[in-house]
């Protein structure tokens, strides 16, 4: 018996060296697949302004892939892991490695050493590339594809109260006192929340203590029916710059440093973190699942071929595989409003699966 933890040098790159061609092959089918359903659905609306054309459909595609590779690159290790055990277990090579002394450890373990390292360039990929691209693709889609406002923020489709009254904003730019917001709407409600008046506004500036200055609104009162173009006007005194900052932050949008800074900022202003605090540790147990994938698809490794029950087994990791998925989003649901914890939240699926498919490797094959 081999006590080694990893087989030969040759072995373990023979086999890393399969699993990863296998997963990028994987990854580029379905991020192809996907990326021209996605843009099939979303290429009218990108060509509906005025001026948009074959540059920014490309545009659309550099933003948008990303966030796709992000998304599947854990199924492709999990199809990945099953499409290249269940092919040595076909060649018999399965049984040449056991023959030789090895356990079904032994085998898996480079593979998911091999995980282990796409689970780190992904935590990387994650923080560096895809947060940069989501918030881009936030701002953009705020001003329904058109131009995006210099120094715009990730912050889109704002709805905050002041009161009864209602100020909705599509985007903004700057920050503190200088702070911009685009695409304005403004409702004034009575009593009894219904709408007396509504102001829109191209743009609004922060006025201080007065609230925000409307540029040349638009002002349509209820009761009689009437538009009246206005100079400016003042609304919202109870909205500052620090109360927008925090009514909206978008978790997918900033890495894990900017995310802690975001979560103490709310905090500070006495609103409950809950959802982002799962939202962070989820940018570390989310990039980890491409290391579990490998143990939850070793049962299609052993077992005889010929007997007829190597697709049942594949079919079987698949199933653990996707009913990973599935927990894993029911849990992060469940932490966001506050029924578990973040860090259950985050963590659990995670430790319930990788015991479920070491008990399943180890009644089977040890």
């Amino acid at each position: 018996m081999n006590l080694e933890f990893f087989p030969s040098r040759t072995l373990t790159l023979y086999l890393a060296r399969l699993f990863v061609t296998r997963i990028f092959a994987v990854l580029i089918m379905l991020v192809l697949v996907l990326q021209v359903l996605d843009l099939l659905g979303e290429s009218g609306d990108i060509l509906a302004y005025k001026g948009n054309g074959q540059a920014q459909l490309m545009y659309y595609v550099t933003l948008r892939v990303p966030q796709l590779v992000a998304r599947f690159l854990p199924y492709s290790v999990l199809l990945a892991t099953i499409i290249t055990l269940a092919t040595l277990n076909q060649n018999s090579e399965v049984i040449s490695m056991k023959a030789s002394g090895l356990s079904a450890h032994q085998v898996l373990a480079p593979l998911v050493l091999t995980a282990l390292g796409i689970s780190v360039l992904s935590f990387a990929f994650n923080e560096r590339v895809v947060t940069r691209s989501t918030a881009r693709l936030d701002a953009w889609q705020a001003v329904n594809y058109g131009p995006i406002p210099p120094d715009s923020s990730p912050k889109a489709n704002l709805y905050l109260a002041d009161g009864n009254d209602l100020l909705l904003a599509q985007s903004l730019s700057g920050e503190g006192r200088t702070m911009t917001l685009h695409g304005v709407t403004y409702y004034l409600r009575d009593a009894n929340d219904m709408i007396v008046e509504e102001m829109r506004a191209d743009t609004a500036t922060y006025a201080g203590a007065q609230g925000w200055r409307l540029n040349k609104p638009v002002k349509f009162a209820v009761a009689t029916t009437s538009t009246t173009q206005l100079a400016s006007a003042t609304v919202a005194p109870g909205i500052t710059p620090a109360k927008i900052y925090v009514s909206k932050v978008d978790a997918d949008a900033q890495d894990i440093f900017a995310l802690s800074g975001s979560i103490s900022a709310v905090q500070r202003a006495g609103r409950r973190t809950t959802d982002l605090d799962a939202a962070w540790w989820h940018k570390l147990s989310g990039p980890l699942s491409s290391a579990l994938m490998p143990l939850l698809g070793a049962v299609a490794a052993f077992g005889l071929a010929r007997s007829g029950a190597l697709l049942i087994r594949a079919v079987i990791g698949m199933a653990l595989g996707f009913a990973y998925f599935v927990f894993d989003n029911a849990a992060l649901a469940m932490g966001n409003f506050g029924g578990y914890p973040p860090l259950i939240a985050a963590w659990a699926p995670f430790m319930l699966f990788a015991l479920i498919g070491e008990t399943v490797l180890i009644r089977t094959e040890e």
